[in-house]
């Protein structure tokens, strides 16, 4: 299901997409949470109009709706509801650019370590990143695959998502709603 019309924010103007680039999408974050998802970084459409996961051909929504997570099709000017059934949202990295690939190794380490601070302020059950690039650039682990991992901040839990992107070519939304459903039930257990 399709959102309607009339729950899809307006389409950004050449003019604010120009200037998007000097925006910030706030987090969507309370303590306690079942699951903070983190996402690489604004893009410039998703700064634009300023809700997570923004983009039309980006698949978060969807893998969110088809996982399990939201009983419909969400818009992403919905993105502050998540927080009435316990998850949230934030960034390694708060600079929007067209692509991740735009953001320097020490930009997702420092976003690492803001992260980390922002686990322990509060302490989310689980930690899942949504991007396994940037998360093996930004923690150090090079090897780290898709799923749960072996390390944890505090007490809570850290799992790796792919990137939903339009542009992430290896994963198609049937795969990443079955693994969004996997996070689903080990967090839900």
């Amino acid at each position: 299901m399709r959102p309607t019309p009339a729950d899809k924010p307006p389409k950004p103007t050449k003019e604010q997409l120009a200037s998007a680039h000097r925006r910030r999408v706030p987090d969507v974050i309370a303590p306690g949470l079942k699951v903070l998802f983190v996402g690489v970084n604004p893009g410039l459409y998703t700064a634009a109009i300023g809700h997570h996961f923004g983009r039309p051909g980006n698949r978060f929504w969807p893998a969110m709706h088809q996982g399990g997570f939201t009983d419909r099709l969400w818009s992403p000017s919905e993105d502050r509801e998540l927080l009435s059934r316990g998850y949230g949202l934030t960034n390694f990295v708060a600079r929007p650019t067209a692509r991740a690939d735009q953001l320097t190794a020490e930009e997702l380490r420092a976003g690492a370590r803001r992260l980390e601070r922002k686990i322990r302020r509060f302490r989310p059950r689980c930690a899942a990143v949504v991007g396994i690039t940037a998360y093996r650039t930004a923690f150090g682990r090079p090897e780290a695959t898709i799923g749960r991992q072996d390390h944890k901040i505090g007490e809570t839990l850290i799992w790796v998502l792919p990137n939903t992107s339009g542009l992430n070519a290896h994963y198609l939304l049937p795969d990443q709603a079955r693994l969004f459903a996997e996070l689903r039930a080990a967090v839900e257990a």
